[in-house]
């Protein structure tokens, strides 16, 4: 049967717009109802809630390795610049305020130490059970990199979080130098 023309309807029959809705009925408005955004956002909380002990264990894990590089930096500074400048050169742990503290000093007349420049003191925070292991708390290197004075008992330094003790993961860093001037990092439970 052929359409009237001037888009009327012919026959009480109503035409379809795209998508099957009928013209002339009012289209829903579009948008989220707001069951359907507690739903989200009670399910983002859930997914949060999840994740946080992962979270917060790989921000302990990152900041134990950070301390422990950090000390293992000052080491390997402390060598290089002992060959570099022929001068010995040593790490010096502090323990007088109750925290530790490490900086890096070189030997300028015999038995005379001074404090390298640009070589700031750094502390350990008081979250880790700190171990200091070496002779006199200090590590002395020499011009041909050797540390001068190694001892075989006491020869590293350890950092432990309690926390990843708590988790049964690998809480222990532990830097070891040998008489050689090799440095060492392990990780440990």
């Amino acid at each position: 049967m052929p359409r009237p023309k001037g888009g009327g309807q012919a026959d009480g029959v109503r035409e379809s717009g795209k998508f099957g809705r009928v013209r002339g009925e009012k289209m829903r408005e579009k948008g989220f109802t707001f069951i359907e955004v507690l739903v989200v956002v009670a399910i983002l909380g859930i997914l949060l809630l999840t994740a946080y002990p992962n979270i917060k264990n790989s921000l302990e894990v990152r900041n134990l390795e950070n301390q422990a590089r950090s000390i293992l930096g000052s080491f390997q500074q402390a060598k290089f610049q002992a060959v570099r400048t022929k001068l010995n050169h040593r790490v010096r742990f502090n323990n007088s305020l109750g925290y530790w503290t490490y900086f890096v000093e070189k030997e300028v007349n015999y038995l005379v130490w001074q404090l390298v420049p640009n070589t700031p003191r750094k502390s350990i925070s008081q979250k880790y059970v700190t171990t200091v292991n070496l002779p006199n708390s200090v590590i002395e290197f020499t011009p041909l990199g050797m540390a001068s004075n190694y001892n075989t008992t006491q020869h590293n330094i350890t950092l432990q979080s309690p926390n990843l003790a708590k988790q049964g993961q690998p809480s222990r860093r532990i830097i070891n130098v040998f008489a050689g001037g090799s440095i060492q990092f392990v990780k440990a439970t």
